[in-house]
């Protein structure tokens, strides 16, 4: 297993509907291994594959809890959401040190396939319909910050862009000083 890299904000990947997976093999198994590697290495609970610069219809979630096991969905789709809607808190691995509140239904019953090629089907609630949600916008080229209005998608990228400056500086002051000779 490998850790992928985890594509950031302004990469096109990011912004196109990913492909449906038309064959499940041993090379999809493998990027479904790596993914849930680099989604614990990132402290994460859940990854899409646009997410490591493959545009296929995958995402990985593990709330790491024994309600809600482990799993990887490939080619999923919402067949039906409750009518309760509630705003959390959300945040993205591809755009790191800042998060949202997210207006999302509470409830939704998913469907897809496993990395073995099976039917999955998930009843989810709370955290894991609003991960689930989060991850199948990925699939879609959507982002936690198109469900914000304007002002608050705006201030946020403000915050995004210094934090993306102050990490910048912070690591041009680690690197040593070139000579010429």
């Amino acid at each position: 297993m490998s850790e992928l890299k985890i594509e950031l904000l302004g990469q096109p990947v990011l912004r196109q509907k990913a492909a449906e997976v038309t064959e499940i093999d041993d090379e999809l198994r493998a990027l479904i291994r790596n993914m849930f590697e680099t989604m614990y290495i990132a402290e994460g609970i859940g990854l899409a594959a646009p997410q490591v610069g493959v545009a296929k219809r995958v995402f990985v979630a593990d709330l790491k809890n024994e309600k809600d096991p482990r799993f990887a969905l490939i080619n999923p789709r919402i067949v039906s959401a409750g009518k309760d809607r509630e705003k959390a808190e959300e945040g993205c691995l591809s755009i790191p040190g800042v998060s949202a509140l997210v207006d999302r239904p509470m409830t939704i019953v998913v469907e897809g396939l496993d990395e073995k090629g099976e039917p999955l089907r998930v009843e989810a609630d709370g955290l894991l319909a609003r991960c689930i949600q989060h991850e199948m916008d990925h699939l879609d080229g959507v982002l936690f910050i198109d469900h914000l209005s304007p002002l608050k998608r705006s201030m946020l990228m403000k915050k995004y862009k210094t934090l993306l400056a102050e990490d910048a500086a912070a690591a041009q002051e680690k690197t040593p000083a070139r000579r010429s000779g």
